[in-house]
């Protein structure tokens, strides 16, 4: 679960840290007191853009920190398979806001966006008012369906994408292989002059590194001599050079040594400098003797590196590479050959592995069908308990083209009303169905669904009454096995909550701030009553509060 919240001057908030807990977490406050602010921030801790207006004006950094402790063996092991580490079960994402950059960063290690929103995937979704409309895509609904289908599905829509790939890469292959007589006998043609420029060049592993070091050498001959004869001259050569010198000191501080001990020491430390001199001398007279610029050897090289580098420029950037090219045409000559034969065995495997694909896609989509029953039912339950009073759900299926998810199209239909037929999600719900709907689906699939937390960003919008009571109820439940962070408007849902929060906005210094701190007992109760009553709170108001306090206790059996 999300354990802590920390943010820095991000918009309103100056700084702020709030101790979450399990069960069900309520925010409330004033429209503009600092709620989308507190959403926004989690978004970016977990990996979402950051826009420039979100840092607190005159500050030069933001930050945003989430704790989380992961109780799931199955969440943990997922995370370790992405090479973090989580001691003690623990896991923090934080993000590092400046005018120009944001740092992401997993237990204090630097990572990369598409990291971050990978490890943030297993532990908190965010849902709010995009995902609703998400329900109106058909694509969404197949995704519900196999997310609830998985146990049923197993690995084979693993299996269904390989297949499927493989088989595009063979119709793909099928596809271009209708070529005339003339054109494949100009393709063989020119494949063999070009295997054969490869295959003459006689090329070397790591021939061409070993050329560019010799070639190095040879282009910068006469510089290198000049400056090896330079340093001969000052260590080694005749007149005034550092041997020379050395010897000279050397003979002068042997005459003393003899009357002081530190002296003495002085004198080993120079001879031990006089005899490495001497040997550095050695080997650098003998490297003038022995290097000596052969023109002809020049030649050699530099064109053979020609050579090399011209087959580079048509086949590959490695001679490795222009070997594989060379492998590559000699197979594809081979298929030109005997063309016959390579058609005939391309289309037994193009066959074969149609039959496969069909086969998977049958399989799958009979399961997916079976299941959607199921989940059918169960949403159609589901939204009952929220003030459906009498709702039709269930899958219409339609066969597509091949694709890596199989043939099916699959939508949600809905009838709200007696007597009406069921129709396209999209064609029917409104804004505030929608968001019961979206409610409906996630308490269905809160039993298969891993993620520890689950953020409500206003699920409330468009409903009131009866109906804001038994979404209330359901969030409740959802509760029961998630952690819930719910922002809200209504009191009903407010009323549920384990923790109550209270984002307020004030001004302090000339500065507009947002703060958020938890709620006792009665602050909640003062926090209904602003909720039910408005701008005037009167006693009654605060009596009504009280009794959907109490009312939801005696619901929750608390």
């Amino acid at each position: 679960m999300l354990q802590s919240l920390h943010v820095k001057n991000l918009a309103l908030i100056k700084e702020t840290e709030i101790t979450l807990k399990d069960g069900l977490n309520i925010l409330t406050g004033e429209t503009g007191a600092g709620k989308s602010i507190i959403i926004g921030s989690v978004s970016l801790a977990l990996g979402e853009k950051v826009p420039k207006e979100l840092l607190r004006e005159g500050d030069d950094t933001a930050l945003v920190e989430l704790v989380f402790f992961v109780e799931n063996p199955k969440v943990l092991e997922k995370i370790r398979s992405l090479g973090i580490e989580a001691e003690d079960e623990t896991v923090i994402l934080s993000r590092k806001i400046t005018a120009g950059r944001a740092i992401a960063r997993v237990n204090g290690e630097a990572v990369s966006v598409s990291k971050l929103k990978e490890v943030a995937s297993l532990l908190i979704d965010i849902h709010g008012q995009h995902e609703h409309q998400s329900l109106l895509s058909k694509k969404k609904h197949l995704e519900i369906l196999d997310a609830y289908a998985k146990d049923a599905l197993g690995d084979k829509k693993i299996r269904l994408s390989a297949c499927f790939h493989e088989y595009q890469k063979l119709k793909k292959e099928w596809d271009s292989s209708n070529t005339d007589s003339e054109e494949r006998a100009r393709e063989l043609s020119f494949l063999e002059y070009e295997v054969k420029e490869i295959e003459d060049a006689n090329l070397l592993d790591n021939e061409d590194a070993i050329l560019e070091e010799q070639y190095k050498k040879f282009a910068n001959g006469k510089q290198i001599m000049d400056a090896v004869s330079m340093t001969y001259g000052a260590t080694g050569g005749d007149g005034e050079c550092a041997s020379e010198l050395i010897g000279r000191a050397l003979r002068g501080l042997g005459t003393v040594s003899q009357y002081d001990e530190k002296l003495a020491g002085m004198e080993q430390s120079l001879t031990d400098i006089d005899n490495l001199l001497s040997d550095f001398n050695h080997e650098i007279a003998s490297y003038l003797s022995e290097e000596e610029f052969d023109e002809e050897v020049f030649y050699q090289t530099e064109k053979r590196l020609d050579e090399i580098n011209h087959l580079k420029s048509k086949y590959g950037s490695t001679i490795e590479e222009i070997k594989a090219a060379a492998e590559e045409k000699s197979k594809r000559i081979a298929v030109l050959r005997d063309y016959d034969t390579y058609l005939e065995k391309l289309r037994s495997s193009l066959d074969l592995k149609k039959r496969e694909l069909d086969a998977l896609c049958t399989e799958v989509s009979e399961i997916r069908q079976k299941e959607a029953g199921g989940l059918s039912d169960a949403i159609a339950q589901a939204l009952e308990d929220l003030n459906f009073l009498d709702v039709q759900f269930s899958m219409e299926f339609r066969q597509t083209d091949y694709s890596a998810n199989g043939t099916d199209e699959a939508e949600f239909m809905i009838s709200t009303n007696p007597g009406e037929p069921v129709k396209p999600l999209a064609k029917v719900a409104s804004g505030g169905e929608l968001s019961r709907i979206a409610l409906a689906v996630k308490t269905v699939m809160a039993d298969t669904d891993e993620i520890p937390t689950l953020i409500f960003d206003e699920i409330d919008s468009g409903i009131s009454g009866r109906t804001a009571q038994m979404v209330s109820q359901k969030m409740k439940l959802l509760a029961g096995t998630h952690q819930i962070i719910c922002i809200t408007h209504l009191p009903q849902i407010a009323a549920m909550a384990d923790v109550h929060f209270l984002i307020e906005k004030s001004v302090e210094n000339n500065e507009t701030i947002s703060r958020i701190h938890p709620l006792n007992e009665e602050e909640s109760v003062q926090e209904l009553a602003r909720m039910l009553g408005g701008v005037e709170i009167t006693d009654t108001v605060i009596q009504n509060a009280r009794e959907m306090k109490a009312l939801a206790q005696r619901i929750t059996g608390e």
